[in-house]
This record gives structure tokens, sequence and C-alpha cells, in this order.
């Protein structure tokens, strides 16, 4: 002012030396509008990072945004790390969610959350029904995605703004470095702030997700000597000298915060500004921050220090009343004290109505956290604790505070860690159950309970630390065990961690000796089972047969009348499979297992053989029952929430059944679907081995070798072998593969050693492992007659089995070794047998075989007829090598391809007419599912066979059920 009269700035105060992150901001927050100067667009979300040390004004910017953003008419969801609340499991992401959702009625929520209700209810702190549901991980983040990209298209468009994210948990960094790479094509801007020294070493993934843009994040730099001039004078007038903002600037180092809070203080001391008063200067900067501030709060007197301690062991967003209650002080004293502390800025009012209190600064939340004496922080701590819980808070509260509490062997403190362990489970967040767990443990519990501890133990860290859970197991069965039940669930979850670390030996010898104590028969058969299913499974069995006739003895006893005695029946009829036994008996075995259900999510009983008894019929060529039996495991799991392994190698092996239908190019999307799922899981190594291999095979049939090698060589398939039995065989497709490239005597070694292993077991089905059928192609050149004789085995051995598909596919290596006329009749023999089986690809394969062998036995009509077939087939497939080489018969034989007919043979069926129609409309999965009464996978199944069915994808969809019949009704 001209007078010199010191006005205080009011309102919102302008930022300075931000103009590249303004601009930034504005341009992101452009990208949102669905229309630029009447012109329609799709909007574009992103990410935008900004770092800085502590007081470098993260906060401010992010307030900026918020303005900004809201005066667009966006919806603003923000949260916000906290020092003293990194391990409460997925507290940022609550911040973002909860007051939507708060906003809305039961129905609303459930409406909006849909069938991820139940899987994502903990995580998200709302009451789930299912209690006993136990999410993994991925399945947790994968329901996480579906409800912000919900909210995003009910809210659109919507900015998130997550500040400290250097003090955010675990789980919800997690959350965000998977899920906003995926929303890059949603109307939402995700902006994070956070001090890049300080992100704990568990974020890296987070860090990346921030720092892969060329220009991201944008790091905030101290203000210039004229910034801290402009804000200086705004507060105590332009008449502030130049040696005064300097000395101003010096002091504070050109922080945003220590900047502001400074000129505040300057104010109210009605500083002029001039060089004679740079001692009071001096004298306020040292009560803003540290040592300073802590004086400048002693002197506000007892009550309000014990009021801001109690805030700051709290955290935000703080109770007045909790911190009343920690502090001992009556409702005066707390709200005398609560004014002091917002008058001496260091307090404020929580945003929005009912927020409770927060610290100005996180900075001076730290300093008055650290000021407590150590010996009062615990007991503040313990009060914490208590005080939590008797709000009904719940026992993750409570949980954090007694990590910060010396043990002293209370009953209570055990329960509620065990507590929080559980709501930290239901949560997806196995990493903070441990935290809680291992508290519990050092109190110490009672005796008697430290074995259920141990095994709750071990079953936080089974997904993310095996070995860990090998220990715990292991120390549980030391501790007294009086609970049968207990006890067999500890047993099997050992051999489970053992499998998964390939340790599958120690399994089987632990399931056996625990069979050879247990007392009660239930508990005996139990363990029988788990000794046969975790020694099927070792690679180096010593006595495969032996075993194999002590399990037809045991089945042989059993009529199914309970979960134990079907998994010994799923067993039995997949040991007869790979012995090569009729598919009769296989069959037998496998509907007796199924009579009375085998669920895919028993966590005390594994799906290991649910899933073999499914693929037994596949091998005996009734693909569909296994098609419908990995739909309903995989809904079981999807609807569990179960999305790491479990559904990786499920939806692996639901494309390993479409490859053995020739569906190859829906095929290899399943498994590269199941592939990047087994990737996200930590520690899915099996999960891989399998997708990797289906995969080779796959590709091998579509006649792109080139893509095979780069895959195996990617994961260095084939260099190394499993100690657990792996299929399709890892070595068996890494020869095929070898063979595909024209490497026969590396082909051959492998697979004599393959054949080697096959014989000491007994496993001589060539439906399960064809390595006699490669191992001809691969002595062929050199050994003709061997090849035959291997061939003739493998077919010989096809028929003992019974299945159309093998028999077909060893008579057509037969055919393809023998050669000259006399391996016609082979070939018209193979073709038979194909044409009665559901390989659509082996049938073509044969077709064209047998039309190449006849145009060279001059037999021209006939060989146009298989070639024509062989062609169709192959392309129906998507087998474009054998295509090629179906044309080049053609060509040599004078004949031109004639068009494609697709007999339209396959009719849709009512859901699949249904589900293809609303898709069509442009009505997502979701709806779909729900009007189905589907989960989203079974949409996609039921799509994909839509897409097979009548040759074309989703962008030709509306036309071609134009012309495709209708079902009949």
């Amino acid at each position: 002012m001209a007078d010199g009269t010191r006005q205080p700035v009011t309102g919102r105060r302008a930022l300075l030396e931000r103009h590249r992150e303004l601009e930034a901001v504005d341009s992101a927050l452009s990208d949102l509008h669905d229309a630029v100067d009447g012109v329609a667009r799709a909007r574009q979300g992103g990410l935008l990072a900004f770092t800085g040390s502590g007081g470098f004004g993260k906060t401010t910017l992010l307030g900026e945004v918020r303005t900004r953003a809201t005066a667009q008419g966006f919806t603003v969801l923000s949260g916000r790390g906290g020092e003293k609340e990194q391990g409460l499991a997925f507290r940022v992401v609550r911040q973002l969610v909860q007051p939507v959702l708060a906003a809305m009625d039961e129905a609303e929520r459930r409406e909006v959350l849909g069938s991820w209700y139940d899987i994502v209810a903990a995580a998200l702190g709302l009451e789930a029904e299912d209690t006993a549901r136990v999410p993994d991980p991925t399945g947790v983040r994968d329901g996480l995605d579906w409800v912000m990209t919900r909210l995003t298209v009910i809210k659109a468009p919507v900015v998130l703004l997550l500040d400290d994210m250097h003090w955010a948990d675990e789980e919800s960094l997690s959350w965000l470095a998977s899920f906003a790479p995926r929303a890059e094509g949603l109307p939402l801007l995700i902006v994070v702030a956070y001090r890049p020294d300080e992100l704990p070493p568990e974020a890296t993934a987070f860090r990346s997700l921030a720092e892969r843009h060329g220009n991201r994040p944008y790091a905030l730099a101290p203000l210039t000597a004229e910034g801290v001039a402009r804000i200086v004078r705004d507060e105590v007038g332009e008449g502030a000298e130049d040696d005064f903002c300097d000395e101003c600037w010096a002091i504070t180092g050109g922080s945003p915060f220590e900047t502001v809070e400074l000129a505040i203080r300057l104010r109210e001391r009605q500083v002029q500004g001039t060089q004679g008063e740079l001692p009071v200067v001096r004298d306020l900067a040292s009560a803003v921050k540290g040592a300073g501030m802590i004086e400048s709060l002693q002197r506000l007197g007892g009550p309000t220090v014990r009021f801001a301690w109690a805030a700051a062991v709290l955290g935000s967003p703080i109770s007045p009343e909790l911190a009343a209650t920690i502090a001992v002080l009556g409702s005066e004293q707390a709200a005398e004290a609560a004014e002091k502390l917002r008058a001496a800025r260091i307090l404020a009012d929580g945003p929005g109505p009912g927020g409770g209190l927060e610290f100005v600064h996180p900075l001076i939340a730290t300093a008055v956290y650290r000021a407590i004496p150590s010996g009062l922080r615990v007991g503040m701590h313990n009060a914490a604790a208590e005080a939590v819980r008797a709000a009904g808070l719940g026992a993750t509260a409570a949980a954090r505070h007694l990590l910060e509490v010396p043990c002293e062997g209370n009953a209570e403190a055990v329960q509620c860690l065990r507590e929080a362990a559980r709501e930290y489970l239901r949560a997806g967040a196995p990493e903070a159950a441990r935290r809680v767990l291992t508290r519990a443990l050092r109190e110490p519990p009672a005796r008697e309970e430290r074995a259920a501890i141990l095994y709750e133990l071990a079953g936080s860290t089974f997904l993310i630390e095996p070995t860990a859970t090998v220990g715990h197991l292991r120390a549980a069965l030391t501790e007294p065990v009086n609970d049968d039940e207990l006890r067999a669930r500890i047993v099997y979850r050992l051999t489970q961690a053992l499998a998964h670390t390939d340790r599958v030996a120690e399994a089987a010898t632990v399931a056996e000796n625990e069979a050879r104590q247990a007392t009660n028969p239930r508990t005996r058969l139990r363990m029988q089972a788990d000794h046969f299913q975790w020694s099927q499974c070792r690679a180096d069995e010593p006595d495969s047969p032996a075993r194999s006739r002590r399990l037809a003895r045991l089945a042989e006893r059993l009529t199914g009348r309970g979960p134990g005695e079907r998994y010994v029946l799923g067993l039995r009829a997949w040991d007869a499979l790979l012995r090569g036994e009729s598919r009769r008996t296989v069959l037998t075995y496998a509907e007796e297992a199924l009579r009375g259900g085998l669920s895919w999510t028993d966590e005390n009983r594994g799906f290991e053989v649910p899933v073999s008894v499914a693929l037994t019929f596949m091998y005996c060529d009734q693909p569909r029952r296994a098609e419908e039996l990995f739909t309903r495991g995989i809904a079981e799991c999807e609807a569990k929430g179960w999305r790491g392994s479990h559904l990786a190698l499920g939806q692996t092996l639901f494309g390993y059944i479409r490859h053995r239908r020739g569906c190859l190019a829906e095929a290899e999307e399943l498994v590269r679907e199941g592939l990047r799922i087994a990737v996200r899981v930590e520690g899915a190594v099996p999960a891989q081995l399998f997708a990797i291999g289906i995969l080779i095979q796959i590709l091998l049939a579509r006649g792109r070798t080139a893509d095979a090698r780069r895959l195996a060589d990617s994961y260095h398939y084939g260099e190394i072998v499993p100690n657990a039995v792996v299929y399709p065989d890892p070595r068996t497709v890494y020869a095929e593969l070898l063979l595909a490239e024209g490497r026969h005597e590396e082909a051959e070694e492998l697979l004599s050693a393959v054949g080697e292993w096959l014989e000491s077991r007994a496993w001589r089905n060539p439906a399960w492992c064809p390595w006699r059928l490669d191992l001809a192609s691969a002595v062929a050149p050199k050994a003709p007659e061997r090849a035959v004789r291997l061939a003739r085995d493998a077919v010989k051995l096809a028929r003992d089995f019974g299945a159309a598909s093998a028999i077909g596919r060893a008579l057509h290596v037969e055919a393809e070794m023998t050669g000259g006329p006399a391996a016609l009749d082979l070939h018209a023999e193979a073709v038979g047998h194909l044409e009665r089986s559901p390989a659509s690809y082996e049938l073509a394969e044969a077709l064209v075989g047998h039309g190449a062998a006849l145009f060279r036995n001059g037999r021209l009509q006939e060989a146009a007829d298989r070639l024509y077939r062989g062609l169709e087939g192959a392309v129906h497939c998507g087998a474009e090598a054998l295509a090629s080489r179906a044309r080049e018969e053609l060509s040599a034989a004078g004949l031109r391809p004639l068009p494609l007919r697709y007999a339209q043979t396959d009719t849709l069926t009512a859901h699949e007419r249904k589900a293809a129609e609303m898709t069509a409309q442009g009505h997502p999965e979701a709806v779909v599912a729900k009007d189905l009464c589907l989960t989203e996978q079974g949409v996609r199944q039921l799509l994909c066979s839509v897409y097979r069915k009548i040759g074309t994808d989703a962008t030709g969809l509306a036309s071609a059920l134009e012309t495709f019949p209708r079902p009949r009704s």
C-alpha cells in the first residue's frame, strides 16, 4: 500500500514459481474434456508426478490441482500417506473410495461393486457377508481395479490426488503401480506427490511408474530470493527492505512451507521488515520447525502438550475425543488445548464435515511425535490401542499401536493381533498379516495357542515367501497339537509349501510319515491321498509302479462317500490315464470322483486333483465335459477372489483344451492370458511352465517357429528340468521345437532321455506324452526302420488306451514313417479315427498328409478331396503353416484351391446368442454377465465359442449374427 499499512493476505494464496508445473496440470486437465471448441474427442487420462523435499509445496500444488479440477466440474478423489500409518493395509485406497461409497445407500454400493463386493469389502473397510472368504492379493487388486474403473465411468472425468506417497502403505502402492498403466484409456488423471529420497524399498514398482515418462516426475525447486520476498511483502507490507527479505530467504532456504509460516508470524508480530528487525526474524524462524517449534509448543502448557502428543500418536485424521482420552484430559481441557494448537498453527480442522483434526504440515507432526519421551510414547500407544478398540474402530487400527508396545505376555493383545491378521488376510494383505502375527508370537501367547498362531502365520507367508512357510509349519508341529483337524491342516499346508518350493520329494515323505502315525481313519486316508498326490508329482519318484499298485488297491475299496475318498478316486483316474489303462477305466474313476463334487477352492485340499480329473476328460476325447468342469472351477476361484496362480493355471489349461480341439487362435489368447497372470503373481513359476510349454505347442501348430523360439529363450525354457511333473512335459515340448528347427540329433537325445524316464514310471500313454511319435520323426532321416517301430509301438499303446484322437495321431505318424503305397491304408485309418474325435487340427494334418500320399500314388481325385478338406480345416483351426502346405500340395497336383466353405454345423446356444447380441449392442461384459447369471470369465468363454462358430471376431459380430441361424427354442 502507498501509506505502508500492512494488510494480511486473505483467501487462496497464489502459487509462486510453479509455472511449469501448472502448465502441465492445465494440459492434463484439458485432456480430460470430451470436447474442445465444440469438437468431440476421446477423453485421455494419465499420470502426473511431483517430487520434492518436505516443505517444498507439494501439498499446496495438489490443492491447486483440486481447485482447478473442481472448477471444471471434475470429480476429485484424494488420499494421503501418513508417517505412522504405513502399516495399515489399503489405507490410502480407502481414503480415495470411502467418501464416494459412504454417500451411497447399501443397494447403490452393491450395484457399483457387483460381484466384487465380498472380495474387496475388507480392503475398503466394508462389511462382507462371507467373512470366511480369503481372496488372494491378485484378486483384491483386480477387484480394486474394477471398483476404480466403475467409479470413473460413473463420475467421469475423475482426478485422483495422492499426497505423501512416500508414506503410503505397501498395499496401496502396489495397487496403484499395477492399476495406473491399465487405466490410461480412462477419463482419469492420477496426480501423485512424494519425497523421492524417502520412498521405501518396496516402492520400486511405484517409482518406476512415476518415472517412466520422459519429463516426469516434476521436481519442485526451492523458491528464489524474489519468490520469498514476494511472500514476505504480501504479509508484512511492500515496505519490507531487500536485506530483510534476503535474510528470510537465507534462513528458510527457499522452502515454501517455512517461508509462509515465517511470514505469517512476522505479520502477527507487527514486524515492519527493516534491517533492525533481523534478530526477530531469526527468533521466529526457529519456532517454525525443529527444536524451536517444540519450545513454542511447551510454552502452551502441559495439557496442550499432552493433547498434541496424543494427536501425533493417533495420526491423521485425529479424533479429538480419542486424543482427549489418551492425554487424560476432560472435554473442556481438550477443547481449550485444541484451540491453542490451532492458534499456534500446529493443528487445523480436517477437510469436510466431521473431519476431525490434522497437523498443519507433516513436518510438524513428525517433530511433535519425535519429541515425546520414549517411555511416555510407549504408554500412549498402549492407551491408544485400548481407546481405539473401545471406540469400535477395529482390530487393525488397534494392532498398529500394539506394534509400538513392548511384549509383556498380554493375552488380550495376542487376541487383538490375531483378529487383525484375519482382517488383513480377508483384505488380501498377507504382508500386513505377517507383521502382526510375528508380533503376537513375541508377546508370547499361551503354549497351547502357539501351534495355531504358527499355522496362521504360515498362511500369511504362503503366497509371498513359501520358504518361510515351511519353517513356521515345521515349528508348529513341534508344539502340542491336540486338535486332529488342525494337525491335518498344518501337515497339508506344509506339503503344499514344500511342493511350491520344488521340494516335492519332501512333501511326499511328510505326508507318508503322517499317514503312518495317524490313528483317526479319516485323517489317515487324507494323508494317504496327499502322499499319493505328491509322489505322483515327483519327477524323481523311485518306484512309481509300486505306488500305482497301492493306489489301485486302495481305490478299489472306496465308494466316494466323502471328500477324502473322492480325492483318492480322482488320483486313481489320473494315474490310470498316465499309465495308459483303458479309456473306460479312466472315465469310470473320474466320474466316481466327481459324483459328490470336488471343490477347486478347498484351502485344505488344494485344486490339483480336481484339475487333473477335469483334464482326464480332455485326454479321453470328451473336451466339452472338461471345459464344463473348468468353467465351473474357474468361476469358483473367481468368486472367492483367487485370481493368482489358481486362475493362471485354470486359464492356461482351458486354453490347452481348446488347443486339443484345434481352436488354435482362441487357445493362444487364453494361454497368453494365463501366462500374463502367472507373471504378475510372485512365486507362480509352475503356472508359468505350464503356460510356456502349451503356448510353444500352439505356436508350432500355427507354424510360428521363430515366435516359439523367442518365447522359449525369453524364459530359459528347456534349460532347467523342474523336480515336479509338468505337462505337457517340458523336455518333450522343447524337443518338438528343436524338430521344427531341423535340429534332429539334439531332439533325439532329449526324447530318448524322456522315454527312459517315462518307461521307468510305466507312464506309457501317448495321449499324455507322445515322445515315441516325436522320436520317430527325429530318427526318421537316418533310421527309418526304427522310426516305423517307434510309431507302431505308439499305435499299440494308443489302441490300448482307446481314445480316437490318440489312435489317429499315432497312425498318421506311422503312415508318414512308412511311406509309399503301403502307407495309404494307414493314412485312411488315421483320418477315420480322427473324424470320430474332437482333434480338429490333427484331422486337418492327417487329411493333408493323406492327400499328399494319394497324389504321389497317382490317385488325383481322392487326393483333391482330402487336400481341400485339409486346407479348410487348417484355415479354420488357424494353422497357417499347415494351410500353406495344403496349398502347395494342391498346386503341385495342378489344382487350384476352391473358396473355403465354413459349414455352420455348430449352432449357437441360447446363452451364446444372447451374449453375442448384447455384446454387439455395446453392453460391457459386466452387464452381460449379470443378465446371464455368469462370471465375466464365463462370458468371455461364451464369446470365444461364438467367434469360433461363426468365423468372426467382435468387430464383425453384428453383421454375422444377421445371417447366422437362431437356436431352436
